[in-house]
């Protein structure tokens, strides 16, 4: 065959191939939460930035309409009997879906908060240090299991029946080496329980002697306990025997028969250290972890020092250091000590953990600890672990749906998050991002703005295109993606000091500070730089203190804002006055409740292998409540309609008139406070996005009577317009006489503070002394650290306005 050369014609390039001309993602009438038919074209293996304030449907497109498609597409891909063990997903509220690729979401979900689950065992990081001291550690103690704290020792023998011809018995014994410390089970913590919470021993079981939650004497640990055989229900405890007492608390399983049934009677003890003590505190309902919490101190485990291992897998080491010695170093370091490791034998594992731990560093997490617990990391630091294992993958054409990746981040830390997003576009991956941040829009190839207001308000595409086109574009992100406030004229004189002296938690290196009261306080750094460690480590959690972190609200499709905040206890109270009948009927959860959804306006139907489907209640048609209940009126509306309200219209409602309810109306009024106008009064938590629930916190713990507010980056989740109405918030706080400290990296909430205390210089071990404290002007003159420098680029070095 020859080759065909030559000019004009014959040069020009073929026609583009069928298969390269699908380079979008097509999305047509998507009406997923308060997304209004929206219809727009994501282009693929490019970085598109999703903004817009806070509730305008960002959340609902890119995570439940594009990454919910995706996810339910490849789970259709398999087979009927794998998916009946897969989680079911519902087709989004969408009339056409094209183009789509696997999605993988990096959310700022916490992760697992099992108290044996930490960043090693997280990442592959554990692993392969298991693997690599199986090999080389001196001396040689067993395979890889043999240094992990979730693995047990165990030893077994018995005889084996082999049936060929004549059958045979042969002799096995059986054995697994594990690293988990016995006495604390791989925990690092041992609970002691103070009995006394347990029990009144002036009383029989019958008289209630038990102060367990669900304990009751009249169910089914009733019928245990009296028909068990070997307790006397009617003997006070302090007149057990030794053996009964030991019976009571510390009985190992035995089978037993009552009222012809059989059951099994177990200790005490056992039985509530694997119901209640074995769980994540946090995971319980409120009035089994106030149980757990007076009942149970936890310390350090003294056999193993809460390294979790056991007393072989901690004697094996390598260059004299333990795979204890190991996770608990800071990761930066832990992978200068691995660099230093040359053996031929194990060179790709070297490779594949020196790349991991890399990725730590370069993440900006080099300050962590591979046996940190996973449930203490921050929502962003979640974010950021989960992204580790992303980095090194050969995986390309794939989308990567993040949550707000800055969230956490100091404005230094920010540039290196949005490197390692171009790098994952410059991969040929297609990365959509939902961010506030003017930084991380900065760098987009195109941009979807949302709005133009929240809730109802919002849900349409305001703006498509480039960054340059969305600051020219009239939209209210386009209008304040370059605000840049001055820094404050004047600033408010402390009405006095709250004393921090030799402040050592975590990386804090026996700081000193005054930290001042009744100003406006923010307490900023890098991320890992000790931040939290000061204020939430050295302020007393007194009476006095309100404090608001970044825990999430737990919560079932049945909460919403009017459970969550109590709004909904002086409302029914006000429809039963009004109509002369039990507040309990006016309860979705209760007496009111339709009958066939059980008050969850949707009937879900589990179709065994296939995906579940959830149908709006044909007799209450979504409503909750029973029709005899919706006859009842307040100020002409039922209570479905008022939970349909948004928080500004039921203000209205509840302040004037015949339905007026000071109760609710002041309720109201906090949620409007913190910008939530936009909710309506019975929209499930589980739809509400990370910032929305943190302003609801907010909104609940503003009535409490304190004299010191703690926030831990309040702004998280917020549209630039709303950071506004949160400074005019603060402001609020300290002129009614309230000291507020703000744990914070934005540079708008800085330029607002009265008082500065900025700690450094970097993270960790590097980290932990306070490097300036003093006003934001002071900090911008000074120029002295990286928040300085960052916060005179943002003000311009301009004064007061």
């Amino acid at each position: 065959m020859s080759k065909v050369t030559g000019t004009g014609a014959d040069e020009r390039s073929p026609a583009p191939h069928a298969a390269d001309s699908h380079d979008l993602i097509r999305v047509h009438g998507a009406r997923e939460n308060n997304l209004k038919d929206v219809s727009i074209e994501i282009p693929k293996r490019r970085l598109t930035v999703f903004t817009g304030v806070s509730g305008s449907g960002k959340s609902s497109l890119v995570f439940d309409t594009i990454a919910a498609e995706s996810q339910r597409l490849i789970n259709e891909t398999y087979s009927a009997f794998v998916q009946g063990f897969m989680p079911a997903l519902a087709r989004p509220e969408v009339d056409v879906l094209d183009g789509l690729t696997t999605a993988i979401t990096v959310d700022q979900q916490r992760m697992g908060a099992d108290p044996r689950s930490t960043v090693g065992t997280a990442t592959d990081a554990n692993a392969m240090l298991r693997i690599l001291f199986s090999r080389l550690g001196k001396p040689h103690v067993g395979p890889p299991s043999a240094y992990s704290f979730n693995t047990a020792s165990v030893r077994a023998s018995g005889a084996i029946t082999v049936e060929r011809g004549a059958r045979k018995a042969v002799k096995a014994t059986y054995s697994r080496t594990g690293g988990m410390c016995p006495r604390c089970e791989g925990r690092g913590t041992v609970s002691d329980i103070d009995l006394t919470q347990l029990y009144d021993d002036s009383k029989s079981l019958s008289e209630g002697a038990l102060t367990i939650p669900g304990y009751s004497m009249d169910g089914w640990y009733g019928r245990i306990f009296t028909g068990c055989g070997f307790l006397d229900p009617d003997k006070p405890i302090r007149k057990y025997t030794k053996r009964e007492l030991h019976d009571l608390l510390h009985k190992e399983p035995t089978k037993i028969k009552v009222d012809g049934i059989n059951l099994t009677y177990e200790g005490l003890i056992p039985k509530i250290k694997k119901s209640m003590l074995s769980k994540d505190v946090d995971a319980l309902q409120p009035h089994v972890r106030a149980f757990v919490e007076r009942t149970t101190t936890f310390a350090t485990c003294p056999e193993c020092d809460g390294t979790r291992l056991s007393e072989g897998a901690r004697s094996s080491k390598i260059k004299k250091i333990s795979i204890a010695d190991a996770c608990a170093m800071e990761i930066r370091d832990l992978a200068e000590w691995v660099r230093r490791i040359k053996e031929p034998s194990v060179a790709p594992l070297l490779t594949a953990l020196q790349h991991t731990l890399d990725s730590f560093v370069e993440i900006g997490l080099g300050y962590l600890a591979l046996d940190r617990p996973a449930g203490t990391l921050s929502g962003g630091e979640a974010q950021r672990v989960k992204m580790v294992r992303h980095l090194g993958s050969s995986l390309t054409d794939v989308t990567y749906v993040f949550d707000e990746p800055t969230t956490g981040l100091h404005p230094h830390d920010i540039s290196r998050m949005n490197d390692l997003l171009l790098r994952l576009r410059d991969k040929g991956n297609t990365v959509l991002v939902v961010e506030h941040k003017p930084q991380t829009i900065a760098i987009a190839d195109h941009v979807v703005d949302l709005g133009p207001g929240a809730g109802t308000a919002g849900g349409t595409v305001c703006f498509e295109g480039t960054v340059e086109g969305l600051r020219a574009g009239g939209t209210i992100t386009g209008r304040h993606l370059d605000d840049r406030p001055a820094l404050k004229e004047a600033v408010r004189t402390p009405a006095g000091t709250l004393a921090v002296r030799g402040a050592t938690t975590h990386n804090l290196r026996g700081v000193d500070v005054d930290i001042p009261l009744g100003v406006l306080c923010v307490v900023t750094g890098v991320a890992g730089s000790g931040k939290s460690s000061l204020v939430h480590g050295s302020i007393p959690s007194d009476e006095g203190v309100v404090s608001v972190g970044q825990g999430p609200i737990k919560g079932s499709r049945r909460s919403n804002p009017a459970t969550y905040t109590g709004l909904l206890d002086p409302i029914r109270k006000a429809f039963a006055k009004a109509n002369g009948v039990k507040p309990a009927l006016f309860s979705a959860n209760s007496e009111g409740a339709c009958p066939t959804c059980n008050g969850a306006g949707v009937v879900y139907t589990d179709l065994a292998m296939m995906a579940g489907v959830a149908v709006t209640c044909e007799e209450c048609e979504g409503k909750r409540f029973q029709a005899a209940v919706l006859e009842h009126r307040l100020g002409g509306r039922d209570i479905s309609e008022v939970l349909a309200m948004p928080v500004s219209e039921a203000g209205e409602f509840f302040g004037a008139g015949e339905a007026r309810t000071p109760a609710a109306h002041r309720i109201l009024g906090r949620l409007a406070d913190v910008g939530l106008g936009y909710l309506t009064l019975g929209q499930p938590l589980t739809t509400l996005s990370g910032g929305e629930r943190q302003r609801l916190k907010l909104a609940t713990h503003m009535a409490e009577k304190g004299g010191v507010y703690v926030l831990d980056e309040p702004t998280t989740g917020l549209h630039l317009a709303d950071v506004e109405q949160l400074l005019g918030l603060l402001d609020r706080l300290v002129d009614s006489g309230k000291s507020v400290i703000v744990v914070e990296h934005h540079p708008a909430v800085m330029a607002h503070a009265d008082w500065i205390i900025d700690l450094g210089p970097g993270a960790g071990h590097d980290g932990g002394r306070v490097v300036f404290e003093g006003t934001p002007a002071g900090l911008v003159a000074a120029r002295s650290t990286l928040t300085g420098e960052h916060l005179a680029a943002y003000v311009g070095d301009r004064p007061g306005t």
